[in-house]
């Protein structure tokens, strides 16, 4: 069923009060893919009653009254996206469109929605029951970060908004701690994946270097990022501390992992795959064309891109649902009276690492020393593309499913590295799994601007582009590959866009289309790179781009054909 909205569903399920209020800048979509709906169905089979509240307007009382005050908390959210990023583009702009908002126009989701949404709340509860932030943007900005919008060190927002605790990474198993914690009328400050604010540090856990020494030395800051980047694996992080006015933030260790059989219950539940009949009769909501009939298989990210937030918020280690589970969801979707037969996407934050994890880091933790794919694969990472490829053909084969698209992206460079089975996933990708386009995201092809971004070399992709190319002859079929480039990351100069498109020329026969000016996402280390000046890693100055004109230029020097 859909969690309650206003009074009359409330009173149409026999509820005169709600345990739990969950507050987003997100329209309300009973997705596995959207956050309040999966936080707020694994809630209500816990037996809380969970009532959600979209995108309110913060000019008055009508919304944000409407379901009363929650009995243990509130939960807010900026939504899947934050909302700066969601609001202006890099090099300013704001934005009109907003997929997650009924009818389009970006109208109804506030700049630093997080804060707003908390002081919303403040100003019509008083004495109200805790304001728990949770969510990608309260994830980014839990510790002093760089904000590119304001262009200095922000404090957390935990502080920022006035609120009492925030939950960091995929929060379901700190949520559910929390809300029976809170009912219980115990004792929250153990709960893993949870910040909160002290008057004075938490003896045994590591001090960060202070707001105030982080604003003013940007040594400091990296040496402090640093330390925050090494404490985010559940196995081996120890707990944080930051002295940010004349009080701490105290950062818990993570969330252990879910495991597997934890994960396919949070997929099983009863989502209904639709807006809600309250927000669907303001308006067609864009991201449901894509999320409606796409499946996830995993969550995580051990590519850890420099300038990506996925790792931040969901982990080095990447959790599998069981193929089990993702039939069954498959199978639920094919009977939905709009199915047409098209599985839009089978994936996660990229598509082919499903499966596939280092059983060191599973046992062990994440190392702190090196990565997993850069700047070559490690030998312990053990690739084998074979489960992909009999999830993709098991799906393919259920009744009422025509075909099945990969539409997130893939690390080529692990395809090429997987000698036993990665041409067979490509081959099997390219015969049936690709809607005429297949996108991968090389970003660059100068291996200075590569390694700042810590992404593999160019050879990769000259070689993936020749065997896909190799395998559409074999199968008969014209398709293509999609690009994604990135202007002005930290590194990039207007020299390395020219050498770019003349790379682009030459080698995969294209003029580039899809090309974005870097943003630097808050607690990225590319975002460190951008505001110190300086190779984190080396300690070696780095040539920044800043200048809001400079950036379109070296954008418009690989688009000006």
């Amino acid at each position: 069923m859909f969690l309650p909205t206003n009074k009359t569903e409330m009173q149409a399920l026999g509820w005169d009060k709600l345990d739990i209020i969950l507050v987003s800048g997100d329209t309300y979509i009973d997705s596995p893919y959207i956050g309040i709906a999966v936080i707020g169905n694994l809630l209500a089979s816990d037996g809380y009653r969970v009532g959600v509240i979209a995108q309110p307007d913060i000019t008055g009382s009508t919304d944000i009254m409407r379901l009363g005050e929650p009995g243990l908390f509130w939960g807010i959210t900026a939504g899947s996206i934050d909302s700066m990023v969601a609001n202006f583009t890099a090099s300013g702009k704001r934005r009109r469109q907003d997929d997650l908002t009924p009818g389009g126009d970006n109208n109804k989701r506030p700049d630093r929605a997080t804060i707003v949404y908390a002081n919303l709340i403040r100003r019509y509860f008083k004495n109200t029951k805790p304001l728990v932030l949770g969510g990608i943007e309260a994830s980014l900005r839990r510790v002093a970060h760089y904000d590119h919008w304001d262009a200095k060190i922000r404090k957390s927002v935990l502080f920022d908004a006035k609120a009492d605790i925030l939950v960091y990474g995929m929060a379901e198993k700190s949520l559910l701690e929390l809300a029976g914690k809170i009912k219980n009328n115990e004792d929250i400050n153990e709960i893993r994946g949870l910040c909160y604010i002290s008057k004075s540090p938490k003896t045994g856990y590591l001090l960060l270097p202070s707001y105030d020494a982080v604003s003013a030395d940007k040594q400091k800051f990296i040496e402090m990022f640093h330390l925050f980047c090494q404490n985010n694996d559940p196995l081996t992080a120890q707990g944080l501390c930051q002295l940010q006015d004349t009080r701490y933030l105290v950062h818990n260790p993570p969330s252990q992992s879910m495991n597997q059989q934890e994960l396919d219950h949070v997929f099983d539940l009863d989502y209904q795959r639709d807006v809600h009949p309250y927000y669907k009769k303001q308006g067609l909501v864009k991201a449901l064309e894509t999320i409606k009939f796409s499946l996830t298989t995993h969550r995580g990210c051990y590519g850890e891109c420099n300038f990506c937030s996925i790792t931040v918020h969901q982990g080095r280690t990447v959790i599998s649902r069981s193929e089990g589970s993702i039939i069954k969801e498959a199978t639920t979707i094919a009977k939905l009276p709009d199915f047409k037969g098209y599985i839009m996407d089978v994936g996660g934050p990229t598509a082919n690492m499903y499966a596939i994890e280092c059983a060191r880091k599973l046992k062990s933790g994440s190392c702190t020393n090196k990565r997993c794919l850069f700047p070559k694969k490690c030998r312990q990472l053990p690739l084998d593309h074979r489960p992909q490829i009999n999830l993709l053909q098991k799906i393919s084969q259920l009744p009422g499913v025509k075909k099945v698209f990969v539409a997130s992206g893939l690390r080529y460079d692990m395809v090429l590295d997987d000698h036993k089975s990665g041409l067979d996933y490509l081959r099997e990708i390219v015969k049936h799994h690709v809607s005429g386009q297949l996108k991968i995201a090389p970003e660059h092809s100068e291996s200075r601007v590569l390694a700042a971004m810590g992404k593999p070399g160019p050879g990769y992709l000259v070689k993936f582009r020749a065997e896909f190319k190799r395998l559409n002859k074999e199968s008969g079929q014209r398709q293509f590959l999609t690009y994604y480039l990135i202007a002005a990351h930290p590194g990039c100069e207007l020299a390395d866009m020219r050498a770019l498109k003349k790379f682009a020329s030459r080698e995969l026969k294209m003029l580039p289309e899809q090309v974005q000016i870097f943003t630097p996402l808050p607690s990225t280390y590319s975002a460190l790179m951008y505001y110190t000046g300086k190779d984190p890693f080396t300690g070696r100055n780095i040539f920044v781009e800043q200048e809001p004109g400079k950036k379109e230029q070296q954008k418009r020097a690989l688009l000006h054909h």
